[in-house]
């Protein structure tokens, strides 16, 4: 009858849920059942789990890879949009020096434009290689990709807020993400440690068995 694989995984588990691998120190007392079958499917039952950790240091992987992606974007997106917001409030540095224009267009510009703000020429990109330059006219607003193929319109308070609380929520992400590769990679060198000893106790254990049957043999012999 075959034997039941013996449990691998501790109870102990990081913040995300990932299980612990616990390290053998003794393996005479954790093989204590010395048949072939045992052995075989103890050494199963690791190869099992060193692939469960494999997938997900893969999966944990790819979202580091999609985080640090994406995390720029966020944040380039976020300046732009607290540099409108900046103008709008007339803290930023193009509205000081729009500040010191001549005085004799000031009251004039102040008619057309209560906040006295030039519409901003820029470039935009079209794909990886082509650039094309607009002219942004002032707005309390502006439209932001939300995935999926879905845009929105917020006011630039409300896009301010939106971008920093998800820059926030990526940055956090990440780092879990990371810490969780780190701990991946421990629990797999310690089941690799694990599949090693216990292999090696096996190799001892047969060739002590066939030193001791050959001795037995030329005991009998002698006989």
């Amino acid at each position: 009858m075959a034997s039941k694989p013996k449990t691998i995984f501790s109870e102990e588990r990081n913040p995300r849920g990932i299980p612990k691998a616990p390290f053998i120190a003794n393996v005479d007392e954790y093989m204590s059942d010395e048949s072939s079958d045992t052995i075989e499917t103890t050494l199963r039952a690791f190869q099992d789990a060193i692939a469960k950790y494999r997938y997900m240091e893969a999966n944990l992987t790819q979202r580091r890879s999609s985080l640090e992606e994406k995390i720029p974007d966020i944040r380039k997106t976020l300046d732009v949009v607290e540099y409108l917001q900046e103008r709008r409030e007339g803290t930023s540095k193009s509205k000081t020096d729009d500040e010191d224009d001549d005085d004799d267009f000031e009251d004039e510009e102040e008619e057309e434009d209560p906040l006295n703000l030039k519409p901003i020429t820029t470039t935009y990109e079209l794909n990886d290689t082509l650039f094309a330059e607009a002219e942004l006219k002032e707005s309390d607003s502006v439209y932001l990709w939300l995935g999926a193929n879905v845009m929105l319109s917020y006011k630039l308070p409300q896009a301010q807020s939106l971008l920093t609380g998800r820059l926030e929520a990526a940055q956090l992400n990440l780092q879990n993400t990371i810490e969780d590769l780190e701990f991946l990679r421990e629990q797999l060198t310690i089941m690799e440690v694990n599949t090693a000893r216990v292999y090696n106790w096996d190799v001892k254990r047969r060739r002590d068995k066939r030193v001791a049957d050959e001795k037995e043999e030329e005991e009998k012999r002698g006989r």
